[in-house]
């Protein structure tokens, strides 16, 4: 066993997620959004998705690096697929009301599903396991075979935990937020997925031409 490719491998893996994890994207504003209308549980259910899309992404971008570059079909069809989900999802936060504390606990299992749609809706996550992640943990596997499971360890464990963070800290805030405040924040979330939605659209458009 050589212990610094799998050091080497396990901190670009932790410091990958920790990037992931805090830059804007669908799956952070999906735990936002859940956070601020089913409470912490939704938002921590939501964040966890990655193992779910990105465990066996790791599994199959090892298999089939290069597959992806060559497929641009593949990639139109999560686009749009992507933009009609988060275009609805947006549309959605809309007219979402803010919790209530006497009311019924959310689904928690509903977010969950929703943060697995987001994450597996998303193209940017289909070119990052094949065309970096996949090529990196192949280049090391022939060195040390255990680099590339420390690496995807450590990706998955800090881009959860990072997204938790997000999703504890939004809640704790959410007793000194006003009716308006919620309302806002949601309506911001609600923003934020269209644009998603609309980049999403352009990219399976752009897409067409190399088709």
């Amino acid at each position: 066993m050589e212990i610094e490719p799998i050091l080497t491998l396990a901190l670009a893996g932790a410091t990958l997620g920790v990037v992931e994890g805090v830059k804007p994207g669908p799956l952070l504003t999906m735990v936002f959004r859940e956070t601020l209308s089913g409470g912490f549980k939704a938002g921590l259910w939501t964040a966890a998705a990655p193992i779910f899309t990105d465990g066996p992404l790791i599994i199959v971008s090892l298999l089939a690096a290069g597959w992806l570059a060559t497929n641009p079909l593949a990639l139109l069809i999560i686009s749009a697929a992507g933009a009609i989900f988060l275009a609805k999802m947006g549309v959605d936060c809309f007219s979402i009301e803010p919790p209530n504390p006497e009311a019924e606990p959310t689904n928690t299992a509903d977010s969950f599903k929703r943060g697995i749609l987001t994450n597996l809706l998303n193209p940017n996550v289909y070119v990052f396991w094949f065309l970096i992640g996949g090529p990196l943990m192949a280049l090391y596997v022939e060195v040390e075979p255990l680099a590339p499971i420390a690496y995807a360890l450590t990706f998955l464990i800090s881009i959860i935990l990072t997204k938790t963070i997000f999703a504890y800290s939004l809640d704790r805030m959410s007793g000194n937020i006003s009716h308006k405040g919620y309302r806002t924040a949601l309506n911001i979330c609600g923003i934020l997925m269209i644009g998603f939605a609309a980049a999403y659209t352009y990219q399976a458009y752009d897409l067409l031409g190399q088709i």
